[in-house]
């Protein structure tokens, strides 16, 4: 389930290499590897010396395999997950004080936030469960963060109707429910369609009121951010922020705010079992625009408008010297 931030799966072809189909592992089968000879046909002393070597000693020879005999040489495949680049990488930071609250220091990964990420529903996102790629990352409900964030997606679900919301449903506790929040007592979160299914405000892609998130939908027909109406964990995703009060060698004390990718590891243990995560995923650099900018909206809900401002200054200023870790899915 989605929780607050403080499984036959999609393939992709490889294509032929040279015109000739691969070998199982990657390896090609070239003509060398095939040494046959018609019936009663004469064979030289150097083809009855190939014939006698071990099959292990022809590879070494001319750097091919030989097709076990019978067998269907089959085109290799890999999965969208395969594509993703893993979670250890280095990484640049800038950590600076918010002007306009001196208790608060911002620590910031620049790696990320200078990366080309950009959401990819609807447009080759391959989904967290195999096979419902078509719901993307909205596979489960989305535990709400605190009362404030029920009251807010509580006003915005009023503003729907079954001409825009395809699982129109009345009452609070009619599309939300309560599921456990790690080991912690039951949490309320918002409903999913019914068992296998994705959450309750998930419209089918061809339904006519329109498709995707029926409360993202009415944010862009009101006008205002869809941040307005969202629950807090779907909006700031893939936005990871941290906080905690730490004590400085002076003994005094501030809250360090740290803004970084919310990857695999975010969601704990769990995460690593996702089909796909676009955070990793080269396939999710469709925009040039770097995620300090794309999601600027959603970072000055998350520290503030002067603290923003003070961070794209910087990023902006990095950008133009070059980054010394840049992110490797681009």
């Amino acid at each position: 389930m989605l929780e607050p931030t403080s499984s036959t799966p999609s393939r992709t072809r490889i294509p032929y290499r040279d015109g000739a189909p691969p070998y199982s592992g990657g390896v090609r089968i070239t003509d060398s590897a095939r040494t046959e000879a018609a019936p009663g046909a004469q064979k030289t002393a150097a083809q009855k010396s190939a014939a006698r070597k071990p099959a292990a000693q022809k590879s070494a020879a001319d750097g091919t395999s030989p097709a076990p005999a019978g067998r269907k040489l089959l085109p290799v495949t890999v999965r969208p997950r395969d594509l993703e680049v893993g979670l250890d990488f280095a990484r640049e930071w800038v950590e600076f004080t918010d002007p306009a609250d001196a208790d608060q220091v911002v620590r910031a990964d620049l790696t990320w936030l200078l990366s080309r990420w950009s959401c990819v529903f609807g447009n080759g996102c391959h989904g967290i469960i195999a096979g419902r790629e078509k719901e993307g990352c909205c596979s489960h409900g989305a535990f709400f963060t605190d009362a404030d964030d029920e009251k807010r997606v509580k006003a915005a679900v009023k503003k729907l109707t079954p001409e825009n919301w395809q699982h129109f449903r009345k009452g609070f506790k009619n599309w939300t429910e309560l599921d456990e929040l790690h080991d912690s007592e039951p949490a309320r979160r918002t409903a999913t369609q019914g068992p296998g299914r994705p959450c309750v405000f998930q419209n089918d892609e061809d339904f006519p009121g329109g498709g995707g998130c029926a409360l993202h939908g009415q944010a862009l027909r009101d006008g205002v951010h869809p941040l307005d109406y969202k629950p807090d964990v779907c909006w700031q995703l893939p936005i990871r922020r941290d906080q905690k009060w730490i004590k400085r060698p002076d003994d005094t004390k501030v809250l360090q705010t740290t803004l970084t990718e919310f990857d695999r590891r975010g969601w704990g243990a769990g995460g690593h079992d996702l089909d796909w995560w676009c955070t990793s995923s080269p396939e999710a650099r469709v925009d040039q625009t770097p995620v300090y900018v794309s999601l600027a909206a959603e970072l000055t809900a998350l520290i503030g408008q002067a603290a923003y401002d003070e961070l794209a200054r910087l990023c902006a200023a990095r950008a133009s010297q070059g980054l010394i870790a840049a992110h490797p899915a681009g």
